[in-house]
């Protein structure tokens, strides 16, 4: 049969080719209403998310990094690239860029906070993640803690530093460093240059171990005749002091020594 003369298939083939045409007219509208001036990109505008303030980002770099970015009109820019660029400014820990019709962008950024200070050099944020900054615009405020630990360990590091906070404040102390060895051991150094031995989280647990050495050690203090030099909190039922080591005078014609003091057991538990 002439497909010519079948009704049906050319009433179908006009329908097609209608369809192609209307595309094609769309298309090309479409394409023309892009290419409009009003749609051309007027201004990038930058705020902190949440309405939080920017202390420590560049104003300087942001707008550097999206003047370098900004390519096309409001319908055409790579926002994924632009968003990548402000990433990857010091101090950014995350971007979001966001159309506002017809001819602006907004940009938010969510700034780092560091915390602490790891033991690569790299600064920890108040989630436990580990970035790249000038350590001297960290350390405006005063020095960081420092923590160290196993690769991955950072937010381990942190948890913990934040519970010895909580359970040191009774004796207004602070944890200057915390460190965790490959063999998952606590040991912590305070503010005042004390040492604390706080072994691994198995048996008695560590909270337990350090809320009972605070609660027990201003009682127990005025046994040492100096600063303790390191507490041993890694014993079941009590915790062992080596106190500061003391200058002897010797004679003139010799040098000056220091004299030993062992560790000192204190019990705090039941026999």
């Amino acid at each position: 049969m002439n497909p010519w003369h079948n009704a049906r298939l050319m009433h179908a083939g006009a329908n097609v080719l209608l369809a192609c045409a209307l595309l094609a007219a769309l298309s090309t509208a479409v394409w023309w209403l892009v290419q409009r001036p009003a749609f051309t990109l007027r201004a990038v505008s930058i705020e902190a998310n949440e309405g939080a303030e920017l202390r420590q980002v560049s104003s300087l770099l942001l707008r550097s990094a999206a003047q370098r970015k900004v390519r096309g009109n409001f319908f055409t820019v790579d926002l994924d690239a632009m968003r990548a660029a402000f990433e990857a400014v010091p101090w950014v820990r995350r971007a979001t860029v966001r159309r506002i019709w017809p001819n602006r962008l907004v940009v938010g950024i969510e700034e780092h906070r560091a915390i602490a200070l790891w033991g690569d050099g790299r600064l920890v944020n108040t989630f436990g993640e580990l970035f790249t900054a000038n350590l001297a615009e960290a350390e405006e405020d005063g020095p960081l803690p420092e923590l160290a630990g196993p690769p991955a360990s950072e937010q381990v590091v942190l948890a913990r530093y934040r519970e010895l906070e909580r359970w040191l404040a009774p004796l207004g102390r602070k944890p200057e460093s915390v460190q965790l060895s490959q063999r998952y051991a606590w040991s912590v150094q305070l503010d005042d240059g004390t040492s604390l031995l706080l072994g691994r989280d198995q048996g008695v647990p560590i909270e337990e171990r350090v809320t009972r050495w605070a609660s027990v050690y201003p009682r127990v203090s005025h046994r040492f005749d100096s600063r303790p030099e390191v507490i041993d909190l890694r014993y079941p039922n009590g915790f062992a002091v080596r106190a500061v080591a003391t200058l002897q005078p010797t004679p003139a014609s010799g040098p000056v020594k220091a004299a030993a003091r062992p560790a000192r057991p204190v019990r705090t538990g039941q026999r």
